[in-house]
């Protein structure tokens, strides 16, 4: 394979599988397998990075980042071709070990061989919970990815983040956002992290809201309990954020929603993007 990505779209997918194993002992492999992946990110892994290629198979680079804490976290980049630098963690030690943060770069060439640099992130944002340490956790992560987009936007010609950042930006965000403005995932405090990130002081794009329009959902996370997922009472939390070069090149954006509460391999679904660089 060559290091330079070279098809006239880029389709980066993006799924919290809950558990690799668990995902594929539920059918996540044919989500995949017809799905056309160039890169492929995910979040909350728990696994060790054997059992990550097992599962993934042949034909991706995999750069993986175990949660020192068993059974918890942990992120991943697959791409169909080899990136030209890697880096794991978000630049604060205090996370160094915590599984919730990979880049990668690649160089993408356009229709008439133009070369760009293209940095992907991979990322897990703690859950958190209101008035405790695990909250105090997801603040300083806010904080540090406050620093960390402005220097991605340097570093490359194109930036983007995705994964499960466990937030909810806006009101369309969350099916019932009245019954959740006291609770982790919707507090202002946390919402206002996003006003920076797409708003003049960074200047990123959330792409899925662009394509989407201003329309309820579309959700990407379903609790577990009682009918949520059967009557679409969702949370939108799981993003692609990108510099707005590319965010102008997305052409398509697909919540991979399963077709009914059964067939799901997770309790998010894969957020997939079409980007025309």
């Amino acid at each position: 394979m060559s290091s330079a990505l070279k098809k006239d779209h880029l389709r980066i997918a993006s799924v919290n599988v809950n558990g690799l194993r668990a995902a594929y002992k539920k059918g996540m492999a044919e989500w995949l397998e017809p799905r056309e992946v160039d890169i492929l990110c995910l979040q909350e892994v728990r696994a060790p990075d054997a059992i990550v290629q097992e599962l993934l198979g042949e034909g991706w680079f995999i750069l993986h980042a175990e949660a020192e804490a068993k059974g918890r976290a942990g992120v991943a980049i697959a791409s169909r071709e080899e990136p030209i630098a890697t880096r794991v963690g978000i630049g604060d030690d205090y996370f160094a070990t915590t599984g919730r943060w990979v880049e990668a770069d690649y160089t993408a060439r356009n229709a008439e061989g133009e070369a760009s640099q293209l940095t992907v992130v991979s990322a897990y944002v703690h859950s958190g919970e209101a008035g405790t340490p695990k909250q105090d956790d997801k603040f300083r992560f806010l904080d540090v990815m406050i620093k960390r987009l402005p220097e991605l936007t340097k570093h490359s010609d194109h930036a983007l983040v995705v994964g499960d950042l466990n937030v909810g930006h806006t009101e369309l965000d969350i099916k019932n956002w009245k019954g959740n403005v006291k609770r982790a995932g919707f507090l202002p405090e946390e919402r206002a992290y996003f006003d920076r990130f797409f708003g003049e002081e960074i200047g990123w794009k959330d792409v899925h809201r662009g394509l989407a329009g201003n329309v309820d959902g579309p959700y990407t996370w379903w609790s577990q309990r009682g009918q949520a997922f059967d009557n679409d009472t969702g949370w939108r939390i799981d993003y692609h954020m990108a510099t707005p070069a590319l965010a102008a090149a997305a052409v398509s954006a697909v919540v991979d929603r399963a077709s009914s509460w059964d067939t799901r391999f997770s309790d998010h679904a894969p957020l997939v993007v079409d980007y025309r660089l």
